[in-house]
């Protein structure tokens, strides 16, 4: 019974996805589902993210949070349109609270929305959210056989960013490792570097976030 009740649940999901995936494609918008465990710094990249990106490109964030309104608030100053779900106490957010989010934007004035999921490695990965494509971030202090315990993250993702690149210095952090478990599960998964203290790898992130966007406007036209 608990496996029906999961893959009606999980299919419900995906017919809303798809649904989602049409209206953004109508509209030439790229969305991402940046998925990582918590603590990893997805808000603090957003935080970096979004003054390199404004003035060329209108920008929206859902912020996911099982409670709480902080992630959002640290954006609330950046300019863009911004939605918080709190899923109450879920793992996950699902498509239909990702159409209540866009049913709150201008979708006519959009080039980019990117989804910062809940803080978990495992259930997000399963739930289509009508995104073009996920993002797993993993951070140095989290280990290098995070790869290994959460493959699903990893293969369906279309890019890891490595993220406290900095600290390498001063842990254990097997690269060999990391990158050999990248390997056996995804090879063609492309791995940015990255430091939100020191900024290294963030033109790469942003040279890859603006080719998705003109390669979606392109498609839309």
């Amino acid at each position: 019974m608990e496996i029906k009740i999961k893959q009606n649940v999980l299919q419900a999901n995906a017919n809303k996805a798809q649904e989602l995936k049409k209206i953004l494609a109508s509209k030439g918008i790229f969305m991402l589902n940046m998925i990582s465990s918590p603590g990893s710094g997805k808000t603090t990249l957003l935080e970096k993210t979004i003054p390199l990106l404004k003035s060329r490109y209108q920008i929206a964030v859902i912020e996911g949070d099982v409670e709480s309104h902080r992630d959002a608030e640290r954006l609330d100053n950046f300019g863009v349109q911004i939605a918080s779900i709190n899923t109450g106490g879920s793992c996950h957010i699902e498509s239909v609270g990702i159409e209540k989010a866009l049913n709150s934007f201008d979708l006519n004035h959009l080039d980019l929305i990117i989804v910062e999921n809940v803080g978990n490695m495992v259930c997000p990965a399963e739930f289509d959210l009508g995104e073009d494509c996920k993002v797993a971030m993993l951070s140095t202090p989290e280990g290098a056989d995070k790869t290994a315990k959460y493959p699903l993250l990893f293969r369906e993702a279309k890019l890891t960013l490595l993220n406290k690149i900095d600290l390498l210095p001063y842990l254990n952090f097997n690269k060999e490792i990391f990158y050999q478990d990248i390997r056996n599960l995804n090879s063609d998964l492309p791995v940015l570097e990255i430091s939100c203290t020191t900024d290294q790898g963030l033109s790469a992130w942003i040279n890859w976030l603006e080719n998705k966007i003109k390669n979606k406007k392109t498609k839309k036209g």
